[in-house]
């Protein structure tokens, strides 16, 4: 059988290091980018490598429309083909929205909203020529209830939601599938520096009381992508251990 390429954004750590390797194993080739810390991304695509992946990186910002074409047009010249997108990149800038700078709210919505827009616009372009195609944007659970202090995060995630529903309509007549993976407190490297007892409080907030792991994002993601999933579009798979009931 012949691999399938998938991009994702953002995969050079947590969830989107966990959602390359797996894909990876499951048998793609893989096309990330990554913002900074080209340590980190030598050393996903070494390992992506060993799982037998063929590897595309390139260090940019997904704020820039620019940008996402090129590499959108790259990972498609390189492998001929692109059948997953995941919209995993995105950043936080959390206070009390009194505190809130113009560019603390525009810069997450940048990145986190924009970015996806503007990868999902190539890379919707191609599917549609080819009338396949998975695109999994992710979310959050905050995009579905709020929090306090993350007015900027929870509006670009609900606004990745409403994004999501309305492309999956305009995509579905051309066998295109957009869906939505919606993330509650996962393990990362954020997480790993709070102290044990915060640590407590979260997971016993949390209904099945425990926080979730990357992988746990990055198994839902291969479900999405796949021929499992053929029969679904437009939904939000919440991988939250029930914070959002």
């Amino acid at each position: 059988m012949s691999r399938k390429t998938a991009i994702v954004t953002g995969g050079s750590r947590g969830i989107g290091r966990a959602i390359c390797l797996k894909l990876a194993k499951e048998g793609y080739d893989i096309a990330f980018s990554y913002r900074s810390k080209d340590d980190e991304a030598n050393e996903v695509k070494s390992l992506l490598e060993e799982a037998g992946a063929n590897v595309f990186i390139k260090k940019f910002d997904v704020s820039d429309s620019e940008e996402c074409s090129a590499f959108v047009k790259e990972t498609n010249e390189k492998f001929g083909d692109i059948d997953v997108l995941v919209n995993n990149a995105g950043i936080t800038k959390d206070n009390l929205m009194i505190r809130l700078g113009d560019d603390d709210f525009s810069d997450v919505l940048d990145v986190n909203l924009k970015g996806s827009f503007y990868m999902a616009r190539e890379v919707s372009k191609l599917m549609l020529r080819k009338r396949k195609g998975s695109i999994i944007n992710m979310s959050s659970v905050v995009g579905i209830m709020g929090n306090a202090g993350q007015v900027n995060y929870s509006a670009s995630k609900a606004g990745v939601i409403g994004m999501t529903k309305s492309l999956a309509r305009e995509l579905a007549k051309k066998n295109v599938r957009v869906n939505a993976v919606a993330p509650g407190m996962i393990e990362t490297d954020m997480t790993d520096v709070l102290p044990e007892e915060a640590k407590k409080k979260i997971a016993d907030a949390i209904p099945l009381k425990e926080m979730g792991k990357p992988e746990d994002i990055a198994n839902a993601v291969v479900f999405l992508a796949g021929d499992n999933s053929r029969y679904i579009t437009g939904q939000v798979l919440s991988v939250d251990g029930g914070m959002a009931i």
